[in-house]
């Protein structure tokens, strides 16, 4: 069996973070989304193939041939015109697909169920709200008669979670797809041909998936992993009177100097250094190349390669992507004063996050001078520079 990542969009949701890096290559916890999954799969099959268009060059030069010595090849979608056409090209494969989305990191749980099952099979959830999904009509024995989108009336709750175990079959209903009223060739028109001539089984998901559409949830798959860390990795240097009161991960090269305090599970990557009295806490991932100085406090944020945070800066509930630097005394509210929800401009429309409390979310290549401020929320876009005493409304 061969698998086939979905990997060409740009993921426009969150942008500006796919300004510059590829959606599937965006770390959640300590890997990227798509090498979540890759983990899971890659001992199962014989062969990983990724559809790639969006800045295809990160991610062929992330993997290059091979992942753990499963081989990878690459596909390089022409034009996009619908996950039907992601696969158009792809006729020559003869063996069992197993196909997947990369907007979503699976349970190996789930995995393993759909890919170990003797047929064809579909992974499905019920949900509470039908219309806002692709939505399976089945048999009595979960057998799928066919797929439709958003259903204004009821047929029932098994909503499609976009991975597929078909029949290299599929690729026949594939290069016969019509155009769809939005004007795309869909996937989902092949399946409909697929199951009037094979047993599809709906294969019910009893696991946790996680979903990153947007950048706040960052955060919220951050600490989905880091909550699951029973035991600290320790691989480099802590110095004396360090406080660690959960579990944390410490990558080669990074340092945690003294009178660190560190409360709930966390993560340091490489060659980053936590200088003395940080208060780090709650689900907090730092990545390549930092340095947070002294007497910083850091909670439930996501901090990329390369930035420094200086002196006496509040960082709470953010996100801070590549090459920021943040000089002393940055502060920001994470909470409105009436306790309505945050909402952040996502493609030039207001977007409720949901959330209570949100920080600030800085893209790469940010300054900020000494004594910025920001309101809950707001977006810092690349390259820009912050001035003393500026606030960001």
């Amino acid at each position: 069996m061969k698998a086939i990542i979905l990997a060409a969009w740009e993921g426009s949701r969150l942008r500006p973070i796919t300004n510059t890096t590829p959606k599937p290559l965006i770390k959640i916890a300590w890997k990227p989304i798509i090498e979540h999954n890759l983990e899971n799969i890659y001992n199962k099959v014989d062969e990983i193939i990724i559809v790639v268009k969006y800045l295809k060059e990160k991610i062929i030069n992330y993997f290059w041939d091979n992942f753990k010595w499963t081989k990878i090849t690459y596909h390089t979608q022409s034009w996009e015109k619908g996950t039907a056409w992601a696969l158009f090209w792809l006729e020559y494969i003869k063996d069992d697909v197993l196909i997947l989305n990369w907007d979503t990191i699976f349970d190996k749980n789930d995995l393993n169920n759909i890919i170990n099952y003797s047929w064809y099979a579909v992974l499905v959830k019920e949900v509470e709200n039908p219309e806002k999904y692709g939505i399976f009509e089945i048999s009595s024995d979960l057998i799928i008669k066919k797929i439709i989108e958003k259903p204004k009336d009821y047929i029932w709750n098994l909503a499609n979670l976009w991975i597929y175990k078909f029949s290299h079959k599929i690729f026949e209903y594939i290069k016969n797809v019509p155009l769809s009223p939005r004007l795309e060739y869909e996937l989902t028109d092949a399946l409909n041909e697929f199951a009037k001539n094979f047993p599809l089984k709906a294969i019910k998901s009893k696991w946790d998936f996680i979903d990153v559409w947007y950048p706040w949830d960052i955060l919220k798959a951050n600490k989905y992993f880091l909550d699951k860390l029973e035991k600290s990795q320790i691989k480099w240097q802590i110095e004396e009177n360090v406080v660690i009161k959960w579990n944390i991960i410490l990558e080669e090269w990074a340092i945690l100097k003294s009178w660190t305090y560190i409360e709930w599970n966390c993560y340091i990557w490489k060659n980053t250094s936590i200088w003395p009295n940080i208060y780090l806490r709650w689900t907090t991932c730092i990545w390549n190349n930092c340095k947070i100085w002294a007497n910083n406090e850091i909670k439930n944020s996501s901090i990329w390669d390369n930035t420094n945070i200086a002196h006496l800066s509040y960082i709470w509930d953010s996100i801070i992507w590549n090459n920021v630097n943040i000089w002393w005394w940055f502060l920001s509210a994470n909470l409105r004063h009436d306790e309505k929800n945050i909402k952040v401009p996502i493609k030039w429309i207001l977007t409720d996050t949901w959330l209570k409390k949100l920080w600030v979310i800085i893209w790469d290549n940010v300054k900020t001078w000494a004594k910025a401020y920001s309101m809950p929320g707001r977006v810092i876009e690349n390259n820009s520079l912050i001035m003393p005493w500026e606030m960001i409304k």
